[in-house]
C-alpha cells in the first residue's frame, strides 16, 4: 500500500498579497511563494541559470523577472520564458489548506 501523501505548510497565505512574492526557507528547501490574484503557486527560489533569486524578481502576469540576469520563468510551469535562462525551474504541488500554503512532500 502506498504511503499517503504529506505536505509541507510553507507559510500564511495573509502573509502575500496579490502581485507579490516571499522567500521561504523550510525543511531544507529554499522556495519562492507566489500569489497571482489569489492562487498561490511555490517554486525553487534559486534562478536555474545564476545565483538569482526568485522571489525578489519583478512579477509580470504570471511570470518572474531573475534580479540578476534578467531572463524569466512562467510561474505556473516552471518554464523559462525569456533567454538567458534555458532550464526550467522547480514547481512544486501546492494547495491551500486552512489559509495554510501547503507543498507536496517529495518522497
Amino acid at each position: 500500500m502506498p504511503a499517503p501523501c504529506r505536505f509541507i505548510a510553507v507559510c500564511k497565505a495573509s502573509e502575500l498579497q496579490p502581485g507579490t512574492a516571499l522567500k521561504v526557507e523550510t525543511e531544507g528547501l529554499n522556495l519562492a511563494v507566489f500569489n497571482l490574484e489569489g492562487e498561490y503557486f511555490v517554486t525553487e527560489d534559486s534562478c536555474t541559470h545564476g545565483p538569482g533569486s526568485l522571489s525578489e524578481g519583478d512579477i509580470e502576469g504570471d511570470k518572474v523577472v531573475c534580479d540578476f540576469h534578467g531572463g524569466s520563468f512562467n510561474i505556473r510551469t516552471g518554464e523559462p520564458m525569456d533567454a538567458p535562462c534555458v532550464i526550467p525551474v522547480k514547481v512544486y504541488k501546492t494547495r491551500l489548506e486552512d489559509g495554510t500554503v501547503t507543498i507536496k512532500a517529495e518522497s
